[in-house]
């Protein structure tokens, strides 16, 4: 017998967006771990679970950021291990991550690795709401209708695979690694698709940005950065 492991999308920074099963299950688990940088910094996930949860509840694990690949698998050996321990004993985990556990996410990497060691572990996961709905909202965008269709990409895909999906689908989002925000633009006036596009960053957090994408042309986006190309403006 073993504890569960539950990846629990905690949205994208807002404590209130926070779903109630999502808050349901990080409460009742022995266990709340949360992803924190090489940095150190309290990240967004964290924040979130600490305007629920005393600060002795939450236990931190390191997943290095760095380009350096010996240090990533280390950090994730090192995850793994914490949270496959405690399964061991029983006791149910549960890992917070922004957004939703199914998206571009910390957790499908632990939960990978946790697998790897505990073949017959209990993984679930809880829904969270994403940073392009969030931006949508924010925006006044209505990301589909119809027989419209949308394709999400990370700001790394590239210029042939971004100018592909532009060419292709009515709604194009972009999503993490803002660094190569201005590549991404820059490809997207080439198609015809910078003025209908909206930027987000920093979204349910200090210093939140939600601006028309032309107004970054020249400027550096964030890590987490949400680029949304396409889609209905809402009127009023």
């Amino acid at each position: 017998m073993s504890g569960r492991l539950v990846g629990v999308g905690v949205g994208p920074g807002d404590p209130e967006l926070l779903t109630v099963k999502g808050l349901r299950v990080l409460r009742g688990a022995d266990e709340v771990f949360v992803p924190v940088s090489d940095t150190g910094e309290v990240g967004r996930a964290e924040a979130t679970v600490r305007a629920y949860l005393r600060k002795d509840r939450v236990k931190r694990l390191l997943f290095a950021l760095s380009d350096d690949r010996g240090a990533r698998e280390r950090n994730w050996r090192c995850a793994a291990d914490t949270v496959s321990q405690a399964l061991r004993e029983n006791r149910d985990c549960a890992f917070a991550t922004i957004g939703d556990p199914n998206v571009y996410s910390t957790f499908s990497y632990l939960a990978r690795a946790v697998r790897e060691r505990l073949p017959g572990a209990t993984v679930e996961t809880v829904p969270g709401i994403t940073a392009m709905q969030d931006l949508a909202s924010k925006s006044g965008t209505v990301l589909l209708e119809g027989d419209a269709r949308l394709a999400l990409l990370p700001f790394t895909a590239g210029e042939e695979a971004l100018s592909e999906a532009l060419s292709s689908f009515e709604t194009v989002v972009c999503y993490k690694g803002g660094g190569r925000l201005g590549e991404v633009l820059r490809t997207a006036e080439r198609a015809g698709r910078l003025d209908d596009a909206v930027y987000g960053a920093r979204l349910g957090v200090a210093g939140e940005e939600v601006v028309r994408a032309r107004e970054m042309v020249g400027r550096e986006g964030t890590y987490l950065s949400t680029v949304i190309f396409g889609g209905r403006k809402e009127v009023g």
